[in-house]
């Protein structure tokens, strides 16, 4: 009895390890991508892709000397850009389409939680919203509202899009439903960003990064910038700021501390992660089976 007892412990261990072994490996998504940072120039019209390392490769080129002004991923990975009256989309190996076109001076991009992007007219004072599907209506507009050149975007958790109103130096919130009303006013914004917390993080065209709670307060978060520009955080709460006038990307600590990213660049302007993918279902479904698996087991053994 004991040595059979002993046997189908030693067999449920070697065939728990192989299952094991294939979920990790299910688990791990086919060709990981690294956190890399995305960057518009928009002195070359080029897309240039970072390693964490701060290696750089060009990822797409021939945009168009200053026509590029937007950039987002969605949640499968691909990346949207403005310019031109149009928003291109590109795959993760970087072929690239017309997503939308005939837009008057497109610039901000947004995802919300739905998938649905969210584009800023400039020019037009107006707030897209397109579908997955390509389906375009106006979100919001400012023939009555305080929208006024809006420029960049940018999500809470709670699905209100903040943006930098250019316009009229201020930052509006704009409620899932369409209210619109002034979260800050007197400043220069230019990109915004919120980080895990909820703060939101704005680049400010007079040369500083301010930080908001989401009850409004303001503190300076960084200063001595020439024109910061793009904001984008990465999973680690770093902020990486790309200043325009010096062609440097600076990397930030949650607590503030300054690094030089990149140099040398022609006008950096926006910047944005790569999203990591997820785990894959069917690596979720092995872990389901061991579970399973341990527990017959164990009823076999006992019997």
């Amino acid at each position: 009895m004991e040595t059979k007892l002993n046997s189908n412990i030693l067999a449920t261990r070697q065939t728990l390890g192989g299952i094991i072994c294939a979920g990790a490996v299910m688990l791990m998504p086919s060709n990981t991508p690294a956190e890399n940072l995305f960057e518009l120039d928009y002195g070359s019209g080029n897309i240039y892709e970072f390693t964490p390392d701060g290696t750089r490769s060009t990822f797409a080129s021939g945009l168009g000397q200053y026509a590029t002004e937007g950039m987002a991923f969605n949640s499968a990975g691909n990346l949207f850009v403005s310019g031109g009256g149009n928003i291109y989309e590109f795959t993760p190996g970087g072929v690239r389409s017309t997503f939308a076109s005939g837009l008057s001076g497109p610039t901000g991009l947004a995802f919300n939680s739905a998938g649905d992007l969210f584009v800023s007219a400039f020019f037009g004072a107006t707030i897209y919203k397109i579908t997955a599907g390509g389906v375009q209506s106006i979100f919001a507009s400012g023939l009555n509202e305080p929208l006024n050149e809006p420029y960049d975007m940018a999500f809470d958790s709670a699905g209100n899009l903040f943006v930098s109103n250019d316009g009229n130096n201020s930052i509006l919130k704009i409620t899932p439903a369409g209210v619109q009303s002034t979260f800050v006013g007197g400043v220069a914004p230019n990109e915004l960003a919120f980080n895990g917390a909820g703060n939101l993080f704005e680049a400010d065209g007079y040369g500083s990064i301010f930080e908001y709670t989401p009850g409004g307060a303001q503190s300076t978060f960084a200063s001595g910038l020439y024109n910061p520009y793009g904001l984008a955080i990465d999973s680690a709460g770093d902020l990486f700021v790309s200043d325009k006038i010096t062609g440097n990307i600076f990397e930030y600590t949650p607590g503030g501390a300054q690094s030089t990213f990149a140099s040398r660049l022609n006008a950096p302007v926006v910047l944005a992660f790569q999203p990591v993918p997820e785990p894959s279902a069917l690596g979720l479904l092995a872990v389901g089976a061991v579970a399973f698996f341990i527990r017959r087991r164990k009823l076999e053994v006992v019997a």
